[in-house]
């Protein structure tokens, strides 16, 4: 593979850690303290009563709608360990299928959501890319450890 300035691999992991960036910042820019308080998940449980999907209005009914606090938890963290894991390339395959699953549980619940969509569809497109092409192998924890 012919690549400029860095290698296939380097780019690879240049790649996996903007990613990673990208989620650390979805982390940051979230208010803790009205997330924890039930805003975050009382705004997706507004977008999820008027989805035009039974399946999701249904879903979020019996997962999310009992334990908004515990769901606010495992989405803020989540946010965050995905971010960490993939900049530090730390466990990246397990990163990058999990923030894969996560793009799409959002971009499902933000079906009618055009600026939505464009993120979440290029952050799981860099998810993909990133598991098929490894990108753990360079710049990466995994790397040192030599895991995977």
């Amino acid at each position: 593979m012919d690549a400029i300035w860095l290698t296939g691999a380097q780019w690879l992991a240049v790649l996996r850690i903007g990613l990673g960036l990208w989620w650390l910042e979805s982390w940051r820019h979230k208010e803790k303290k009205s997330w924890f308080e039930g805003s975050g998940i009382a705004w997706a449980a507004d977008v999820a009563s008027k989805h035009r999907w039974n399946a999701v209005r249904s879903g979020f009914e019996v997962v999310v709608a009992p334990r908004p606090r515990v769901m606010a938890y495992v989405v803020l963290y989540a946010e965050l360990a995905l971010g960490l894991g993939l900049i530090l390339g730390f466990l990246t395959p397990i990163a990058l299928v999990g923030g894969l699953l996560l793009n799409l549980l959002y971009l499902t619940l933000m079906i009618h959501d055009w600026a939505e969509q464009g993120q979440n569809g290029m952050m799981a497109l860099i998810s993909v890319v990133g598991l098929f092409g490894m990108s753990w192998q360079t710049w990466s924890l995994d790397s040192a450890l030599g895991w995977f």
